[in-house]
């Protein structure tokens, strides 16, 4: 019996029919096989599932659900549904290179860390981009980086399932539309490091007039809503690790001054303590 650990694939779905064939496939087409690849269907009413189940591979799970309107609900349902010990991202409007996951393994293996991203290659109106989406990106990625913002790919994401209860899954709330993936990115680096492969492992279809990154919130409000989420969480899951990550959040959100409109009055209050204080003891 191999004792090579098995990968899930998850990959959520809505009236994608022309794209997610070509994504389904290339999962199953890894060097490294997958031991399932979760279709997660978010009420699709083109053809998709009648594709999807055309396809003979007994490692196809299709697994439909009411409409959410958002990635994060499919993807929760299949994380949960998942029976691999390595949890694997894929959107299905990208490919994985063939290679892809063994990369992830071996570096993994390597390294002791539970987490691993890689680059990708940016398809535009068809045309594949000259040069990787990530500039150099560093080889590992921690949480003062990610603090600094998300580059994580969700097609690259591999994390390992020990991770799934305490990140929580995809924050499903309407407000996270398109930034949810950032979210769990936050939390997971919290607990683990990322290994984060250089080599472009995915072809990644930036069509940001048909995501949902038209419906997402504006550019500063994402910022501040991913962290009083990611401190809010820390708090809910209380630890050494969590208690050093609410440490970096808060003195990042401290440094860049992000607040809702709402908070200001305390915040200046608090800041005025901290001022009376130190003068205080000089």
């Amino acid at each position: 019996m191999s004792d090579a650990p098995t990968v899930s694939v998850i990959i959520p779905t809505w009236n994608r029919a022309a794209t997610v064939i070509p994504g389904i496939e290339s999962a199953l087409r890894q060097t490294c096989a997958p031991l399932e690849v979760l279709v997660c269907d978010d009420a699709s009413t083109d053809d998709t599932e009648a594709l999807v189940r055309q396809m003979a591979d007994p490692r196809i799970r299709w697994l439909p659900g009411p409409r959410g309107g958002r990635p994060a609900i499919p993807r929760n349902r299949g994380m949960a549904a998942a029976r691999g010990e390595w949890l694997a991202f894929l959107d299905s409007d990208d490919e994985w290179l063939p290679h892809k996951l063994q990369a992830q393994l071996q570096a993994v293996a390597k390294s002791g860390r539970l987490a691993s991203c890689t680059n990708a290659w940016r398809i535009v109106a068809g045309v594949r981009q000259p040069a990787p989406l990530l500039d150099r990106p560093p080889p590992v990625l921690g949480l003062d980086t990610m603090l600094a913002g998300n580059i994580v790919v969700c097609s690259s994401a591999l994390i390992h399932r020990s991770l799934v209860a305490t990140v929580e899954g995809f924050p499903e709330p309407k407000l996270f539309t398109a930034i949810e993936d950032y979210a769990m990115w936050l939390r997971v680096s919290a607990l683990t490091e990322f290994d984060c492969l250089a080599a472009p492992c995915v072809l990644y279809r930036d069509d940001p007039a048909g995501s949902l990154r038209a419906e997402s919130i504006e550019g500063s409000r994402q910022r501040i809503e991913i962290l009083i989420d990611f401190l809010a969480w820390c708090r809910r899951h209380p630890s050494l690790r969590s208690w050093r990550a609410e440490i970096a959040a808060r003195r990042y959100r401290f440094k860049y001054k992000l607040w809702r409109e709402n908070e200001v009055p305390r915040v200046e209050r608090i800041r005025r303590r901290l001022a009376d204080a130190w003068h205080g003891r000089r």
